[in-house]
């Protein structure tokens, strides 16, 4: 019986075979070399103290595989309606639904965020200040793009929970945005601190974290107006050449006024002229009264004085006063020489 012949056999076959036995094994691959922004991440992390919230899962066998292949996947969270949450600083600008983690799924995300920190501690020791070989810095370099991205999402699941402390507390002295910022720290913070082993949800530790924040906020702002308290008065901030010009016009005004009524331009009636200068405190000697500039007398009194009621005075005062402010209107708008109650 005729043997089939093997690849080998044939001239095709020999020659692959001859051009393999040159070339290199097919196992063996290229890596690529590090750059130079990745090589100084390296040696950042190898300086850095990177503190974790230890447990005792990762100390067990194939904890890797455990806390990562074996755990279900949580979606991340659509965060598009964010910034237009900061612009105009309520929630009618969020259409997408927010993701809410249940105690189990937070605790997989903490164990996988704290894990990945554990690993670069791991290879820190490993390296013990020695020059990291190409395989330890890789892993040092997938292991911290591993743990920003899970601080990141756990971050960004929760950015609702900031903007609702933030709205809780507004302060007037504090900008909303301002107050959303270090809101914002403090979820960074939080999230570094919790111990998911403690059984309790992250929302009730970075709660009390926010709030904590928002009150230094505002107490370290009241301090510094106490220090600086230049840097929020009005009047060293601005000019006052308005309220200079404002009080120069008041001024030329009441001095026109007092000329109409001294020299009774408006010509008013001798009971009006009697009531115009107790009222007002102006007095004159050419109708018995006191000297210019004495305090003003209410209408009681100037009744009293004239022998009417209060009433009846409040009537000749409002008649006078708008003589008054007939001829000042004439005098400023059109012709003083015309004479009041006449028209053009």
């Amino acid at each position: 019986m005729v043997q089939p012949l093997s690849s080998k056999d044939t001239p095709l076959g020999r020659a692959k075979t001859r051009r393999g036995s040159r070339a290199k094994p097919l196992t063996r691959r290229r890596t690529r070399r590090l750059t130079k922004d990745e090589k100084g991440l390296v040696d950042w992390l190898l300086g850095q103290e990177i503190d974790y919230i230890d447990s005792d899962e990762f100390h067990r066998s194939n904890a890797e595989r455990r806390i990562f292949d074996e755990a279900p996947e949580i979606d991340r969270p659509d965060v598009s309606w964010y910034r237009p949450m900061m612009e105009i600083g309520s929630p009618k600008g969020r259409t997408q639904k927010s993701i809410i983690l249940t105690a189990d799924q937070e605790r997989v995300i903490f164990l996988q965020y704290n894990f990945s920190r554990h690993m670069l501690n791991v290879i820190k020791q490993r390296v013990d200040g020695q020059k990291p070989t190409a395989s330890d810095s890789r892993d040092l370099l997938s292991w911290y793009s591993k743990a920003l991205q899970l601080r990141e999402q756990i971050a960004e699941t929760n950015l609702a929970l900031v903007l609702a402390m933030a709205k809780r507390t507004r302060m007037s002295e504090v900008d909303f945005a301002d107050l959303v910022s270090e809101g914002n720290m403090a979820l960074l913070r939080s999230v570094d601190k919790f111990d998911c082993g403690r059984g309790f949800k992250f929302s009730t530790y970075a709660c009390r974290a926010i709030l904590k924040a928002f009150s230094r906020q505002g107490m370290k702002l009241s301090k510094y107006r106490q220090r600086f308290p230049t840097d929020f008065d009005p009047e060293m901030e601005k000019s006052n050449h308005l309220e200079t010009v404002r009080k120069t016009h008041e001024e030329e005004c009441a001095d026109e006024v007092k000329a109409i009524v001294s020299g009774n331009l408006a010509e008013l009636s001798s009971v009006e002229q009697q009531v115009i200068y107790y009222r007002f405190g102006l007095g004159d000697d050419t109708c018995g009264a006191r000297p210019m500039n004495q305090p003003s007398l209410t209408l009681e009194q100037v009744g009293h004085i004239i022998g009417v009621t209060k009433e009846r005075v409040r009537q000749i005062q409002n008649k006078a006063l708008k003589k008054i402010r007939s001829r000042f209107e004439r005098s400023v708008f059109q012709d003083p020489r015309i004479p009041v109650g006449t028209d053009n």
